[in-house]
């Protein structure tokens, strides 16, 4: 009998190993092998070692093999543009003829003059490269696309024949080889460890096609970078943007991957469009798809076109080239992930890493070749649309104060997108001036300081996309959000005016610095710290750090000419004598490193308000925090806690698995031998949650929880969570979330199959900008203005009652939607409902946060309450 199974098994191992698929079909995906090629140049295979597409390549190899190709070719410039926050090159390449780039400066010189100066002579066009962009693999673990781009540029750089010379000759080619290469070999690494060594598993349920959290989409702060082409918070898209503008491109293809059963997606793209771009835009970026789609019809590859994907929200990597006047296009092949080097399709059809590279390697010489046939068209396309004159905008000009918390923000954001921004040297009026915050169009009068953005700068297409209160949405179906109006996001007192205004200027050339100051830096008696200012949780922060003695003003308090606002953090010498020697140099070094002002008094006596060493004057201590991490809670809204806390506060917070707990705490994943107990922490935050919430805090957890609360621990519930933690989801607290009503039956009965797409998409909510109303006077609430502008996805809202302190409420149906596309019906259901509250729970609290507070680290305005639920609200 066990010969009989040995030879079974010997006889399955045979079976399997010859029934193998090849992982690597070179005969069907070949790389142009009829091309004379210049030996001198190395290929990816002699670099590497081995075929593209039977591995995965490491970071550290992908930049060594470019840096043997540019230095063994004079086609080829080798550029680091940055490095990523775990210390890796950011490079890209510029491929050209011999002759091009030894001008390339010159080439550069010119292409700008051609774009940006009024009048040019024609005769400078004719023989002038365009130049094309490409951006790869900005999500990590959609790795197939800088495997391709070794290929495109070996095969640029060492092909001989005349059309490859010839295209070399009217083109500059700029390739971002991997946009996130932290994600990238976190996924690699990962994929390495996983991946049978003997034999590829194409069965998607196998583990090596079965990504750990967090994956490798995103950045080391989980950010997803393919929404930060605008904002700029990281530094792969801050050196990519400042890169990318030295070479403001004609044509821009940003490559991806989706899911493995999905085809080849090319433009043109599906709607919701920005309408502000040129009309011939979509004919253009036909063309493109068209030229990809020949060679795929050529090679039966399986695509498609015009559906999914739109183009609307400008922080992609295919809309903000086409906002700085590029054919900015998508490419998104299917693999992903879970792609690996081979896996079987829900069709039975193997899907190779091979092909992956193969179809990109396609797009990208189609893309090259197509923008060299249309090369002076391209490059007037290009001049019209960053021609001011061209604009589909009445707007003129933006406005906002100087003096507003996130103002600076604003400004150095747009300082790096190359937008020029100016501040007013006196006061000016203007007749007509659109209020963002009412809709109101009246006579308003700006006083000195005030930033001013005009659109008649080559600029004007970004400028309007990001700094319109509203733009024209065509479809309530779309794949990211519906407004990103940077005023709206910074909260900050914003106008337009559609007609002229004069004012005497000063140009912002350089980002604004916040600088901090001590004022009467040998105080006698306390230093104060207007907890208003944008870097106040930064200087809080340093302050426990060198174990300060700080507390939170209960009340706003006025003193020495100043109103101080609740929550102002109040240092009196009599409680840090600890500190009495080098009190005074700390408190200077605090104040530069913060960038915040800090006032010395000499007297502990108020003019109105409570005295500063009152007792109702709050005591806050530096708490131990634990951040949830791992499914069920969201990537992306963890990332973004945990960046606010760690990158810009500078506040410690650990980083906790539901695994990690002891079964004193989660009994179902807790460990009885090791482990963290939650008893070691004073606030638990919950990012955004989804389904497996229920699974996670089974009801034996739920008591323990509220037993740690009982005791005094802070929990803040975000998102998902704070649904969950809601009387309807878990019984936890009596907080109801508001019903939302139900489709009348009759409606439901009379749609079609085709319409109920379209129908659930008006139901939707897809990050929409509502008017606020807070109560300033709570301490989850300190350093904000007493109206502010919330980003709503869906339609969680809580109901008010007696046990809830809401703090943060949705405006009156009449004043609630500011910007973005929202149905009637929804509007109803969450006018003067509450989206932040907290409730007292025996020496603790629980604080409800239901819209994201810090969204993508752009929609700030909201910030401070995650700040205040942290550092303050424990001491209250």
């Amino acid at each position: 009998m066990q010969i009989y199974i040995l030879s079974i098994i010997g006889f399955l191992t045979f079976f399997m190993a010859s029934a193998q698929p090849n992982v690597v079909d070179k005969k069907r995906f070949s790389f142009e092998p009829e091309l004379e090629i210049n030996e001198k140049i190395p290929s990816p295979k002699k670099v590497l070692t081995y075929e593209l597409g039977s591995s995965f390549t490491l970071y550290a190899d992908v930049v060594s093999y470019f840096k043997a190709l540019s230095a063994s070719s004079e086609r080829v410039l080798y550029n680091e543009y940055g490095k990523t926050y775990e210390g890796r090159p950011l490079i890209n390449l510029v491929i050209s003829s011999e002759e091009n780039i030894k001008n390339i400066d010159d080439i550069k010189f010119k292409h700008m003059q051609i774009l940006q100066e009024a009048k040019v002579d024609k005769s400078l066009l004719k023989d002038q490269p365009t130049f094309t962009s490409f951006s790869y693999n900005i999500h990590g673990n959609e790795a197939s696309s800088t495997e391709a781009a070794m290929q495109v540029a070996y095969r640029m750089a060492a092909a001989q024949d005349d059309e490859t010379k010839g295209v070399l000759k009217n083109s500059v080619i700029i390739m971002y080889i991997c946009i996130n290469p932290d994600g990238r070999d976190r996924y690699v690494y990962w994929y390495k460890s996983m991946k049978r060594l003997k034999r590829s598993s194409k069965e998607p349920q196998d583990i090596e096609h079965i990504e750990n959290w967090p994956g490798g989409r995103t950045n080391h702060y989980w950010f997803d970078l393919n929404r930060d082409w605008v904002w700029q918070v990281h530094p792969e898209a801050r050196g990519l943007s400042e890169e990318y503008q030295k070479w403001l491109p004609q044509v821009h293809v940003d490559y991806h991957e989706q899911g493995y059963n999905n085809n080849y997606f090319t433009a043109p793209g599906t709607t919701p469009r920005n309408q502000l771009l040129p009309d011939s835009y979509e004919r253009w970026s036909k063309v493109f798809g068209d030229a990809n789609i020949a060679q795929f019809d050529k090679h039966q590859i399986n695509y498609f076109t015009r559906d999914r994907f739109d183009f609307f929200y400008p922080g992609y990597g295919s809309s903000y080239p086409s906002v700085m006047g590029a054919i900015g296009m998508l490419t998104e092949q299917g693999g992903g992930s879970a792609g690996g080097r081979i896996v079987r399709t829900e069709d039975g059809v193997n899907l190779t890493l091979r092909q992956r590279i193969f179809d990109h390697y396609t797009t990208s010489i189609a893309t090259i070749k197509t923008a060299v046939l249309h090369r002076e068209k391209l490059l007037n396309y290009s001049k019209k649309a960053l021609n001011p004159a061209s604009s589909k905008s009445k707007i003129k000009a933006y406005f906002f104060s100087d003096q507003e918390v996130y103002s600076n923000d604003l400004v150095n954001i747009l300082i790096r997108n190359g937008i020029k921004v100016e501040q007013a040297l006196d006061d000016f009026q203007i007749t007509a001036a659109q209020d963002y915050r009412s809709g109101r169009t009246s006579k308003k009068v700006f006083n000195k300081g005030t930033y001013i953005v005009t659109t008649l700068q080559s600029k004007h297409l970004l400028i309007n996309t990001i700094m319109a209160r509203n733009l024209e949405i065509e479809d309530s179906v779309m794949y990211d959000m519906a407004t990103w109006s940077a005023p709206l996001a910074y909260n900050l007192e914003a106008y337009s005016t559609v007609g002229g205004y004069t004012a005497k200027t000063k140009q912002i050339s350089q980002e604004v610095v916040f600088k901090g100051s001590v004022i009467n830096s040998s105080a006698q008696y306390a230093y104060v710290i207007d907890w208003s200012q944008r870097n106040a949780p930064q200087a809080l922060a340093q302050l426990w750090a060198k174990k300060y003695n700080v507390r939170s003003a209960f009340e706003p308090f006025y003193m020495g000419d100043q109103t101080f606002p609740a929550g102002s953090l109040i240092l009196l010498r009599g409680r840090n004598l600890d500190h009495k020697d080098e009190m005074d140099q700390e408190i200077k070094e605090i104040a530069q490193k913060a960038g915040v002002e800090i006032i010395g008094f000499n007297s502990g006596r108020v003019i109105t308000g409570m005295d500063l060493a009152n007792s109702r004057n709050v005591p806050i201590k530096q708490p131990n925090v634990a951040l949830m991490v791992e499914p069920p809670f969201s990537t992306y809204t963890a990332g973004q806690i945990y960046f606010l806390f760690d990158w810009q506060t500078g506040l410690p917070i650990d980083r906790i698995k539901a695994t990690m707990l002891q079964q004193s705490s989660f009994p179902k994943f807790g460990s009885r031998s090791r482990g963290v107990d939650l008893k070691d922490y004073d606030v638990l935050i919950l990012p955004n949650g989804g389904s497996g919430l229920s699974e996670l805090f089974e009801k034996e957890s739920l008591d323990q929880i509220k037993d740690w609360v009982n005791e005094g621990g802070t929990l803040i519930a975000t998102e998902g969570a704070a649904s969950f933690f809601t009387k309807e989801f878990s019984d936890f607290t009596e907080i109801s979330m508001k019903k939302y009503p139900k489709d009348s039956s009759l409606m439901a009965r009379s749609l079609t199959y085709d319409q109920r797409t379209a129908y659930e998409g008006k139901k939707r909510i897809p990050g929409t900008a509502l008017n606020a109303k807070i109560d300033i006077t709570h301490p989850l609430a300190f350093g904000l203005k007493a109206e502010l502008y919330t980003l709503k996805f869906g339609t969680d809202a809580l109901v008010p009652n007696v046990a809830l302190e809401t703090v943060g409420s949705y405006s009156k149906l009449n004043q609630l939607n500011v910007a973005g596309y929202i149905s009637p019906e929804n509007l109803s259901h969450l006018a003067e409902n509450t989206f932040a509250g907290v409730v007292n729970m025996g020496r603790g609290k629980i604080v409800y946060l239901i819209d994201n507070t810090q969204y993508r680290m752009f929609w700030m305005g909201p910030s401070r309450m995650m700040q205040n639920a942290v550092m303050q609200i424990p001491g209250y």
